[in-house]
């Protein structure tokens, strides 16, 4: 009992240092929003106010009915460029405005960090470039920028090869054939010989897959695993409670194979370093996991930086090109203009140079990647109070105050369709809306400042290549998929459909 009063002034000492601390951040709070003119936002989609489990309910319905992204812009549509969200115990801001995004991005880059999203992407990325923060983001950066010179991101005879082996699938009958399933082959491929110095060869393969092939094998499991980290991201915290032994299951498949083209390349660096002693060291051709293993002998560091750039490599090269033919096939005055360009190469393949000069080539990628940006939205997660310069106030045209802990997200998708930006046909397709168009950050196909796409040439090369050589191997290309395009949305956007055409010879 003596030790009654004991307690009470324990108890009292606390909850007077949670009163004080929360009274301090409070007043600070008050002072930052006024000195920096803040004023709330007041658009908001959820109704429930402890949980947001309403949000939560919708967006799982449509993510599971397709419809997300127009759902999303209805919904900017409806409360305004900026509004408020909750998903279970999370805050989240979500914007469309060019000045928000360049903020985020750019100006405030060290308020932000990945935050939650990072436990849903690191049991697959582990701690690489894209899924790293701070000085470990930074290192990665620097380890791998070398690696996305000219000369190694503009290796087309490595494309001619893939592409000769995508050609033997495109029937010359005029038979329907879904070239989305083919380009993401043909990107695999290649990601993985640029990357590994082994190519998957899937494309080898079409209609013959040996279950017990390992690279059939990781294709596979690569494929789950990228759609269970969609999955993990819209349980949030509720993700622990869902059994995922596939899940898990995929990711050890996923890791077990590059690992072994690590330990090659482990190997190699080892060899060379011997040479080099010897003084009969070689000039070898370019292989990407030989360049990292000379910087580092970290084993997982490699493995991880390698996994987040095979990604980034056929995901999103191969969705920009399944987009894009999917809009050109039914557009035969499109077409007709791409063959007209590339006819002045007179049948020969492209060389470098030659692709960067084919201009409406050109604005057919960047229309492809504003209407359907392959990465169509994001998120950062405030580390500290900071500001948004858009979203406060009645109409939307005051500082917004963002609290620490906050979670930004910012929507490409949307901002790309804005008829404000962009004119009153911005939801159409229109490669001839670039020859005067110069966006600045209302454009964002490969994110912005400090974290824009180090492989954005690669992907833009790669792209540009398959499309000339498609393009002098037929002279007519026929849609023949009578539905709208549909989203299938992962980590990356495609159409749910597939790219269904017909395809007349030259």
């Amino acid at each position: 009992m003596a030790q009654s009063p004991l307690i009470f002034i324990l108890a009292g000492a606390f909850f007077s240092y949670i009163l004080y601390t929360r009274i301090t951040l409070y007043l600070a709070r008050r002072r930052f929003i006024k000195e920096n003119g803040c004023q709330p936002c007041l658009g908001r989609f959820h109704k429930d106010p402890i949980l947001g489990l309403d949000a939560l309910k919708t967006m799982n319905y449509n993510s599971k009915h397709h419809i997300v992204l127009q759902e999303n812009k209805k919904r900017f549509e409806r409360l305004g460029r900026t509004f408020h969200n909750r998903m279970v115990t999370m805050p989240i801001i979500a914007t469309c405005e060019p000045e928000n995004v360049k903020t985020i991005l750019s100006l405030k880059f060290k308020d932000y960090s990945f935050g939650n999203r990072q436990k849903a992407f690191t049991p697959l990325l582990g701690h690489g470039i894209f899924n790293a923060d701070g000085e470990r983001w930074s290192n990665s950066r620097h380890l791998l920028r070398p690696n996305f010179a000219r000369d190694q991101v503009a290796d087309l005879e490595a494309f001619e090869r893939h592409f000769k082996l995508m050609l033997k699938h495109l029937p010359r009958d005029g038979k329907t054939v879904d070239l989305q399933k083919l380009f993401f082959r043909f990107t695999i491929d290649s990601a993985t010989e640029f990357l590994f110095n082994h190519s998957t060869n899937s494309l080898r393969m079409v209609g013959q897959e040996d279950a017990n092939n390992e690279d059939v094998i990781f294709g596979k499991a690569f494929n789950f695993a990228q759609d269970d980290i969609g999955t993990r991201m819209r349980f949030g915290a509720l993700d622990r409670f869902r059994k995922n032994e596939k899940g898990q299951e995929a990711i050890r498949i996923c890791h077990e194979y590059i690992e072994k083209f690590v330990d090659d390349a482990l190997r190699f660096r080892k060899e060379l370093d011997h040479e080099k002693k010897a003084g009969s060291a070689e000039d070898e051709k370019y292989y990407f996991i030989q360049e990292v293993a000379k910087q580092t002998t970290d084993k997982k560091r490699i493995r991880d930086e390698l996994i987040n750039i095979l990604l980034a490599g056929r995901d999103t090269t191969a969705s920009l090109l399944s987009n894009m033919f999917f809009e050109i096939a039914r557009r035969p005055d499109i077409y007709a203009k791409l063959r007209d360009e590339v006819a002045t190469l007179g049948g020969r393949t492209p060389t470098y140079e030659e692709l960067r000069s084919l201009k409406y080539l050109k604005h057919c990628l960047n229309e492809s990647l504003r209407i359907h940006p392959v990465v169509p939205g994001n998120t950062r997660f405030a580390i500290r109070d900071t500001v948004l310069p858009l979203g406060g106030g009645p109409d939307g045209k005051h500082p917004l105050f963002v609290p620490k802990g906050t979670t930004v997200g910012y929507s490409p998708y949307v901002m790309h369709r804005r008829k404000d930006l962009y004119g009153p046909d911005a939801d159409e397709y229109k490669p001839e809306r670039w020859e005067t168009l110069r966006p600045g950050w209302e454009y964002l196909p490969f994110n912005g400042g400090p974290r824009i796409c180090l492989g954005q040439q690669y992907a833009l090369t790669e792209a540009s290549y398959v499309t000339v050589r498609l393009v002098q191997e037929f002279k007519e290309m026929e849609s023949r998929d009578p539905e709208p395009w549909i989203e299938s949305l992962t980590l990356t956007l495609c159409s749910l459909n597939g790219t269904k055409v017909g395809l007349t010879p030259a």
